[in-house]
């Protein structure tokens, strides 16, 4: 039986107070309609129906590499009515999960559990147990079957002692869908279509509601405002630090860490306090990240030390090598292994070769370093003229003097020295010293400049 997935994103979120509409707001740095995109790409859906509204075009453009149907919701009459604009593209076989775009924490393994129950049946939905349930609609059972969702507002005193509530994520056959939806009513206080109302229609058919609840309760958690996005981003993030953990991972705190994206790790890493993770990124063995780092689309070998308040975006770094502190390895940056690169210094579009080192106030951009090489303080490779780019090339144990300036294009070959303050111009032949500086000039009894009083 084959699978949609239907995506309620038409909502304007007046109460997050934003331009943005509330689909696209964040959530561990991905919207929050992306997060349910990729668990539906998970469950192997034939289509994905996505149902647009306030802020469509902003909606649809931030998700033009992605595979989904488009739906426009052009008033908004309630869930019902919005589920039911689907069904001129809905196919008629088949089963379809109901998702809301602003619930983004919901598992594969519980909308699996969810498709397997209802197939059965013909519609299921998610259920969830609540301490206090004030607010929520009901789930009405009897003899443990279920015979209806009732408001809060609609419900008896006895009702209101009832735990289990209603979701809203659910999973109906699409024959039924097609049936039951142009049924529909609003003949209610709000003047909506509800969704809820196919429950009823299903018991009158006879047909049994299954249900499932979630392995975690904040996978149903939704999201209408700051407060409630704060809150479920820590429950999120607690619940990606424990997951790292499981594997071995040693967070110092795992309350300050930030996954947003994904990370494959080696064995005994360790992560201190607030780093954030970003995009795809690797961390192999022994991998220590000292505080305050940011990481993104990276991979680090095994061994590498990272000291506090490095920056690295797009980068690779070998075994062993020593980063920071507040260093900032730029897209394009490639480190052997056994690279030092020391506080403040920046690397982009470059490769450095095998033990090569830079360890103070360092700029190394379109450069290739070859091994053992050391690159002194305040050095840093001209590789801009105003107008376009240009590639300094130094070769193996080169040692370039503090304070030097390298304008590309320009080739250090192996074993070369440069002079301290030096402002290399031309190529420079292997072993060979080259220093480019004035004469030193000095003047007896010099009088400074003197600021002028008003």
């Amino acid at each position: 039986m084959s699978t949609s997935v239907i995506i309620l994103a038409a909502g304007k979120g007046t109460r997050m107070r934003s331009s943005l509409p509330k689909v696209l707001q964040p959530l561990a740095g991905c919207p929050l309609l992306g997060h349910v995109i990729e668990t539906a790409k998970k469950l192997d859906a034939k289509n994905i129906i996505t149902i647009y509204g306030h802020g469509g075009d902003l909606v649809q453009q931030a998700f033009t590499h992605e595979n989904v149907q488009w739906v426009e919701q052009t008033e908004q009459l309630g869930t019902g009515h919005a589920v039911k604009v689907t069904l001129p593209v809905l196919p008629k076989n088949g089963i379809s999960l109901i998702l809301s775009g602003d619930v983004p924490c919901i598992t594969q393994e519980t909308l699996e559990k969810l498709l397997n129950v209802s197939r059965e049946t013909g519609i299921g939905l998610v259920t969830l147990t609540l301490p206090d349930a004030t607010g929520y609609g009901r789930i009405v059972r009897e003899n443990g079957k279920i015979q209806a969702i009732v408001e809060h507002k609609d419900a008896s005193s006895e009702q209101h002692k009832i735990k289990e509530i209603n979701t809203g994520i659910y999973c109906v056959s699409n024959a039924k869908l097609h049936e039951w939806l142009p049924r529909l009513s609003n003949n209610n206080a709000q003047g909506e279509y509800y969704l809820t109302d196919i429950v009823a229609m299903a018991i009158a058919d006879g047909l049994e509601v299954a249900s499932v609840e979630p392995l975690m309760p904040f996978e149903v958690e939704g999201v209408n405002d700051r407060l409630q996005l704060a809150a479920l981003e820590r429950e999120y993030q607690a619940d990606q630090a424990k997951k790292l953990m499981q594997q071995g991972v040693h967070l110092i705190d795992p309350t300050r860490f930030d996954l947003r994206g994904s990370l494959k790790v080696g064995q005994d890493v360790r992560i201190d306090i607030n780093v954030i993770i970003e995009g795809d990124c690797e961390l192999g063995n022994n991998v220590e990240i000292g505080a305050g780092c940011i990481i993104k689309n990276t991979k680090i070998a095994s061994g590498t030390k990272v000291q506090p308040y490095s920056v690295f975006d797009n980068a690779v770094v070998g075994e062993d090598a020593q980063i920071g502190p507040f260093a900032r390895l730029r897209p394009g940056a490639k480190l052997a292994a056994e690279v030092h690169i020391g506080n403040f210094v920046e690397v982009k579009n470059s490769s450095i070769g095998l033990g090569s080192k830079a360890n103070h106030f360092t700029y190394l951009g379109d450069a290739e370093v070859g091994a053992g090489s050391n690159i002194g303080a305040g050095t840093i490779t001209c590789n801009y003229d105003g107008a376009n780019k240009f590639k300094t090339i130094i070769g193996d144990n080169a040692f370039i003097g503090s304070n030097s300036s390298l304008v590309a294009p320009v080739h250090i070959a192996n074993g070369a020295t440069v002079g301290a303050g030096s402002t290399i111009t031309q190529d420079v032949a292997e072993n060979s010293l080259a220093v480019e500086r004035s004469k030193q000039f000095a003047k007896e009894n010099y009088q400074r400049p003197q600021k002028i009083k008003k």
